[in-house]
């Protein structure tokens, strides 16, 4: 259903053989037709209930970010989505080349801002001196952007963040994590490419590997050591259908590798939530004072 993530391996990552992992289960299916309705109507919604007639996406020329812009032009009219593209030195040419496709496809606006600059000038002040220091300078940078559009533009920042990435903590707090709304947080990765193909993105976005772009080479599965629809499986299993891990290791997953997922959503929790507030009165914000609208309460 979903299209390929990469060249095909003996084993997937969770030490099954790869012809298992090659197309989603059943379990991890979705009707396309009705998850487009469904997100659509949430952007639409949650955008023009508070006021906001346009959004802003952060466009890297992968699959989240590319599906996120389709939704929302589908949502609320090309003419009230711009794509923000935003480089940096050692950008990939191609991921460029895709982001540009997308903003042609949808007749999207779109605004070209070169990151390496700002990026460069904190890194160097810092001294930041490792892939992942870099990396998430450029992540908050491109967010510092993004925001500083949506209030030129008078437009919310979208999400791009998918399930996957946000149980796995894979992404950077306050960078690509951030958004004013999300409609991708409850779509598995293998989901985002089956909604992706039947939406009509691009094939030379929806076949390539993910990869975050933050370094020459850099790949999403090559860095966290798994592939996605491994990885999807037992996400699905251990969250949403609240198998054990015990269970999950009894139905034939690799012991290591289901021990190594569940800590990572363990770990990561501070991500996916707001600061922790200290509590001194009767209710206190996310807590007892928990609303999907806090007005007139």
């Amino acid at each position: 259903m979903a299209a390929k993530a990469g060249p095909p391996s003996s084993k997937d990552g969770a030490g099954r053989p790869a012809d298992s992992a090659s197309r989603l289960p059943d379990r991890l299916a979705i009707n396309t037709a009705t998850t487009e309705r469904l997100l659509t109507g949430f952007i639409a919604n949650e955008v023009r209930k508070v006021g906001f007639q346009r959004v802003v996406v952060g466009l890297s020329g992968g699959i989240d970010s590319a599906l996120s812009a389709f939704l929302a032009a589908r949502a609320l009219g090309p003419e009230n989505v711009t794509a923000i593209m935003m480089p940096y030195r050692t950008s990939s040419p191609e991921s460029l080349a895709d982001a540009q496709s997308v903003v042609d496809h949808l007749a999207v606006g779109s605004k070209l801002i070169e990151i390496t600059p700002m990026a460069d000038a904190f890194i160097a002040q810092s001294n930041a001196d490792t892939n992942k220091r870099k990396g998430n300078v450029m992540a908050r940078t491109r967010m510092v952007v993004l925001y500083d559009q949506s209030e030129a533009l008078n437009a919310l920042v979208l999400g791009t963040s998918n399930k996957t990435e946000l149980l796995l903590g894979y992404g950077t707090l306050h960078g690509d994590m951030a958004s004013a709304i999300n409609p991708l947080g409850d779509l598995y990765k293998t989901q985002v490419w089956a909604l992706s193909e039947a939406l009509g993105v691009p094939d030379s976005i929806v076949n390539k590997p993910p990869t975050a772009d933050l370094w020459v080479g850099q790949t999403d599965e090559g860095e966290l050591g798994f592939s996605y629809r491994a990885v999807d499986e037992v996400l699905f299993q251990l969250v949403d259908e609240r198998y054990s891990e015990d269970e999950l290791v009894e139905r034939g997953y690799d012991a290591t590798f289901v021990r190594k997922v569940a800590r990572l959503i363990m770990i990561s929790q501070f991500k996916r939530a707001l600061p922790v507030i200290a509590k001194i009165s009767a209710r206190t914000i996310t807590r007892e004072f928990r609303y999907p609208r806090d007005w007139g309460r």
